[in-house]
């Protein structure tokens, strides 16, 4: 089934329509990405806007939409009401996850339709990935393992977190990344217990752990990944530290099989570190689904109650932050498979001393 055909199979008595304002709807419906546009879905025909910037991949690139250019004198919304007046639409899905107060005020004002929430709908069919996604999320994958190969050579006591992260963007995208999938993470010794800190002015020092987030995009798709290394050595504690939190990666990963809640897949990589004693030191979920979105639904956390599926996309990331001291992640990316998981993330989990 195409992804238009997906789309389409959502119409029925609560919508007629569907409005495709996010980047990702639309590239997931057309099959194309555009970085800016807006689409409409009905069973009488599917139009998508875009302007001179871009009507010309446009038109080279997306299948089943018609493709309109729209300009100054001939704006979306005003292209939009007639396209609804056009496939007589009452009733207009549109994603309310990714519209702001004032665009929605816009639409609503503009069009003569009833605007209908749909997001989680809209959105519901990349939760499932089909072969053509997959394999582009491990190639994304293979690209952001070949950067932290090619990173690690780079790392030295004395550079900033900041120059460190530099390094990284360029090995990600010298390796054939696309985009990034977000900011990297870049943080070293006590700045490793900030699980989402920002690569600062610190300097690399002996003994510190440096712990790196990082992913890109590749033919539209994220990869994530994490590593923590530690500089010329590590004490006891950070061993101990670092073995617990791959102990409790090692068992989430276990767990990770169709048919089981998200909750189910974050209590066994929890339990480890809660029999360690650590269970205060791990505040997030063990993992979020990622797909065109680097954070996507459903997750492995503790309210993920959604039964998990074959096609679907995880990350597998649990972490110990001891504040002032010290921190360790480390994260994979798992497709659940019919009879488990397979984990696309190559690179050596065992702690790394540089």
């Amino acid at each position: 089934m195409k992804n238009i055909e997906k789309y389409l199979s959502l119409l029925g008595e609560e919508v007629d329509g569907l409005l495709l304002t996010s980047r990702y709807s639309r590239h997931y419906g057309a099959m194309f990405d555009i970085a800016e546009g807006v689409a409409i879905v009905t069973a009488k025909g599917c139009r998508y806007f875009t302007d001179s910037r871009y009507i010309e991949s446009a038109q080279n690139g997306i299948q089943g939409f018609q493709v309109i250019q729209t300009d100054r004198d001939h704006p979306y919304t005003q292209l939009l009401d007639q396209a609804i007046k056009d496939f007589g639409v009452t009733r207009l899905g549109y994603e309310e996850g990714y519209l702001t107060v004032a665009e929605h005020r816009r639409y609503d004002e503009a069009l003569d339709v009833a605007l209908v929430p749909y997001h989680e709908k809209i959105a519901g069919f990349r939760a499932v990935k089909e072969e053509y996604e997959l394999q582009r999320m491990r190639k994304a994958q293979q690209i952001t393992d070949a950067a932290f190969k090619e990173v690690l050579g780079r790392i030295c006591v004395g550079m900033t977190e900041k120059e460190l992260a530099a390094e990284l963007i360029y090995c990600l995208l010298k390796n054939g990344g696309e985009g990034l999938s977000f900011d990297p993470i870049v943080v070293s010794g006590p700045n490793t217990s900030l699980p989402h800190g920002v690569p600062g002015d610190r300097r690399l020092k002996e003994g510190d752990f440096v712990t790196m987030d990082f992913g890109v995009i590749y033919q539209g798709y994220c990869s994530d990944m994490t590593r923590t290394v530690a500089l010329g050595h590590a004490t006891d504690e950070m061993r101990k530290v670092y073995d617990t939190v791959l102990r409790a990666q090692l068992a989430g990963i276990g767990a990770t099989r169709p048919g089981v809640t998200g909750k189910q897949i974050d209590a066994a990589a929890r339990a480890v570190i809660e029999e360690a004693g650590y269970g205060p030191y791990f505040g997030h979920g063990y993992g979020h689904c990622l797909g065109m979105e680097i954070h996507e639904l459903p997750s492995c956390s503790p309210s993920g109650e959604r039964i998990m599926e074959a096609g679907m996309v995880s990350s597998a990331e649990p972490g110990i932050y001891l504040p002032g001291k010290f921190g360790v992640r480390i994260e994979d990316v798992v497709i659940f498979t019919e009879d488990g998981c397979e984990d696309i993330t190559k690179s050596p989990k065992n702690l790394l001393i540089i």
